[in-house]
């Protein structure tokens, strides 16, 4: 799937760019998707040294075809990139370039080699990579286990590890690399309470003036400290729809966490307290969604996602635009799905049919856990999760 992707990317592009979270498993998928491509990494510090301060003499160590791991190490080394592109401009998949920080990473890519690389980002394992090694199962408990546990690739290559252990270490260690690098951060456990407060608003609008008034620092603080999460792969902002169906729509972003297992480290939760917790739906709803970003991100033509919520607080968790066609989704923490649980959402799909919109009603989703994906009437399906590549698709299951 998304190796597939990769390889395209490399049939069409000098350059391809893999961005995303520390212990995603950037490194592991390039080195088994490009085994022809010589390594080297600047997370060393001396060899990221080198490669920032003499980079035409890296750049001859490292010969083309090259894989260059951590590269927003070395932001000097972009502009010597594009030299090195532009002498040679369709040979095609030369340099595969990973980073975890996109803030750096970025700045590179659009001031030295736009045009000139295809750029894909990669979140932690799949639910499908999950089960082809160890098939969690589809009761609740099971469900559970998996979102408390969280999709990091190392927690599943060592399922001894505990996850509380992995996930303190891995917060320690952000917080002392990332945050200190991208952030001139006074105090670093200001920053942690941050991040639990934020985790405690997963799957909800992002209301900064909040989030700052429980952490105890400046709103402008929460924007600078929103964006850090963000450009080191932490956490996603899903924008809202931006038209109305004849009411108007709030322009305020919900924030979701990119793993479920960091988001209940954050919030003190396992998976037996995960059940019987309040936050069931907000983790549900946020795992839901890492799943539908893993699989947008492998088709060959990704869609776009948003909310919707108007003024009069109807809201639809997710809406899938394709070509025009609207779908929209609930999720809920059901085995078996009712049309009650479609009311906000058949609503606003009658606002748009109703409305003179250029966009059009397509079919509609609850996302629960009931045993086989069936249809609730009215043009609306329950789906089951193992279904969810075919919603992200845009086929109709049930």
């Amino acid at each position: 799937m998304i190796a597939d992707r990769l390889l395209r990317l490399a049939t069409h592009f000098p350059a391809v760019v893999v961005t995303g979270a520390r212990q995603a498993g950037k490194t592991t998928l390039m080195r088994a998707t490009f085994p022809d491509h010589h390594y080297v990494s600047l997370d060393l510090p001396t060899t990221a040294d080198q490669a920032e301060r003499n980079p035409d003499v890296f750049l001859h160590r490292h010969p083309a075809p090259v894989l260059i791991d951590e590269v927003q190490y070395a932001p000097g080394l972009f502009r010597h990139l594009k030299a090195a592109i532009d002498d040679r401009r369709h040979d095609m998949g030369r340099y595969i370039l990973t980073g975890s920080q996109n803030f750096t990473l970025m700045k590179g890519i659009s001031d030295s080699l736009a045009g000139r690389c295809g750029i894909v980002e990669l979140e932690n394992l799949a639910l499908h990579e999950i089960d082809a090694v160890t098939p969690p199962g589809d009761d609740a408990a099971s469900l559970a286990g998996l979102m408390a546990r969280g999709q990091f690739p190392e927690l599943w290559r060592a399922p001894e590890l505990p996850a509380a252990d992995f996930f303190a270490s891995y917060l320690a260690t952000y917080l002392e690399r990332d945050v200190r690098q991208i952030l001139n951060v006074a105090s670093l456990r200001d920053f942690e309470r941050f991040v639990r407060v934020l985790a405690a608003r997963s799957a909800a609008m992002l209301n900064k003036s909040d989030v700052a008034r429980d952490t105890g620092v400046a709103v402008k603080t929460i924007g600078e400290w929103v964006s850090v999460l963000q450009a080191s792969g932490q956490i996603v902002l899903l924008e809202p729809w931006h038209v109305s169906f004849g009411k108007r729509v709030v322009k305020t972003p919900k924030v979701y966490f990119r793993d479920s297992g960091l988001l209940c480290f954050l919030l003190g939760l396992d998976a037996p307290t995960l059940l019987t917790s309040p936050a069931l739906g907000a983790v549900w709803e946020t795992f839901v969604f890492a799943e539908m970003r893993k699989l947008n991100e492998a088709e060959s033509a990704p869609v776009n996602f948003w909310y919707y919520r108007d003024q009069r607080g109807q809201e639809v968790d997710f809406v899938r635009d394709a070509g025009g066609v609207l779908s929209f989704m609930e999720c809920k923490w059901s085995e078996r799905p009712t049309l009650r649980d479609t009311r906000g959402l058949i609503r606003v799909s009658a606002g748009l049919a109703a409305s003179n919109s250029p966009w059009r009603p397509g079919p509609h989703y609850v996302i629960g856990r009931p045993v086989s994906s069936h249809s609730l009437g009215e043009g609306v399906a329950a789906v089951a999760l193992r279904d969810l590549p075919a919603v992200v698709a845009g086929d109709a299951p049930g």
